[in-house]
């Protein structure tokens, strides 16, 4: 096994020195002052990032603790819901709807095409309207980043609330919670945040705490966590030392400026597509700026995906990201989000490179490395 290890899965992500100092602080007391004002300033920040004026809820949990929030909260037994999937994170929605007895109505498409907004309301037309539509902003079994502010303007139109995935988006490409009018937003700290996994965030809209049903909730109760987190206390114990890395965390994607992380991944995005093309692959994801998140790449013909991501992993250190349920051992992702730059692109093309040659897959030798660093310098937002 190679001693150097590079890990480009579009989560969890590589997580910067700094916030895994954080973590190796001592542990202090949660109700104590000592975490109180590193508590405080986790959640002016969030709302910084996530663009909102509301106070974002955090929850020691996964991103799905934040979708488990959304449906918990708001989802009676018998409510009728829209279920926007176009991969594997939109059927979760499917499911953990129909998990909590809501009435879900999916409104599905092939994996790798993007949603549209005339689908949704014809969909909601049809099904006599719903009291929330679940939204995916970034699919990453797919790579395909959904126009979110158009999907989130027909809901709200049909006099549905939108619920919007934003797990591996946040922080990486632009999502305006206020601005566009989104009523809960959930996310997760291994992604784009620049973090190790385990918290979960959402936030949420006056229209969406006023909608709340009767279905049972407890640890994710929005009003318990709101109360608490008032006062900048957490109604259960939270992971101490992940809120610590995550305030870090956050100060750099801040100080270097939303606007500034959001350019980079575009540039990230354009290099690994380039790279890829320039070997003759075929990408999966679509083609174009907004798939800032996860580059999905079609495995060539004669080659065993599984296998593929084995030897990247085992003789080059190189982790790479496979495809989901059906598109299992049909594609492999490349994940660009978080604390990347562009010689973490390069060596993962170069890699893919050399594996893919070692198969004896027909590809074209010595240009991605290239095509790539050209594209990533010589394109601007």
């Amino acid at each position: 096994m190679p001693e150097k290890r590079y890990l480009f899965t579009p989560g969890p992500t590589p997580v910067p020195p700094e916030v895994l100092a954080a973590l190796a602080q001592p542990i202090v007391h949660h109700r104590g002052p000592d975490f109180r004002v590193v508590y405080e300033r986790c959640l002016a920040r969030l709302r910084d990032v996530f663009r909102t004026e509301r106070e974002v809820l955090l929850f020691t949990a996964s991103g799905t603790g934040a979708f488990e929030s959304a449906i918990a909260n708001l989802v009676s037994p018998g409510d009728r819901v829209v279920a926007v999937t176009a991969g594997a994170f939109g059927e979760r929605w499917v499911a953990m709807g129909e998990a909590f007895g809501a009435d879900v109505v999916p409104l599905r498409y092939e994996w790798g095409e993007t949603p549209s907004p005339d689908d949704l309301a014809r969909t909601l037309a049809d099904a006599g309207g719903a009291k929330a539509v679940f939204l995916v902003h970034s699919e990453t079994s797919t790579g395909v980043v959904a126009d979110i502010q158009a999907l989130a303007a027909v809901a709200r139109e049909a006099g549905a609330l939108s619920i919007v995935d934003a797990v591996s988006s946040l922080g990486a490409v632009p999502l305006e919670t206020d601005e566009w009018e989104l009523d809960v937003v959930a996310t997760g700290s291994q992604k784009a945040l620049m973090c190790p996994p385990g918290l979960a965030m959402t936030a949420v809209s006056e229209a969406a705490y006023a909608a709340q049903g009767t279905g049972a909730r407890f640890y994710y109760d929005w009003n318990r966590a709101l109360k608490a987190q008032a006062a900048f206390d957490a109604a259960f114990t939270p992971a101490v030392s992940l809120v610590a890395a995550l305030d870090v965390a956050l100060g750099l994607l801040l100080d270097g400026g939303l606007e500034s992380a959001f350019e980079r991944h575009v540039r990230l995005g354009r290099a690994c597509r380039e790279g890829i093309k320039a070997m003759g692959l075929e990408l999966f994801s679509p083609d174009e700026d907004r798939a800032a998140v996860v580059t999905a790449i079609r495995v060539p013909e004669g080659v065993d995906g599984s296998e593929l991501l084995l030897l990247l992993r085992d003789r080059y250190g190189v982790t790479l990201a496979p495809g989901q349920g059906a598109l299992k051992g049909k594609i492999f992702r490349i994940g660009h989000i978080g604390w990347f730059d562009v010689f973490d692109i390069t060596t993962a093309l170069a890699a893919v490179e050399l594996a893919l040659t070692e198969l004896g897959a027909d590809v074209e030798r010595g240009l991605a490395v290239t095509r790539a660093l050209e594209a990533f310098e010589h394109t601007r937002v």
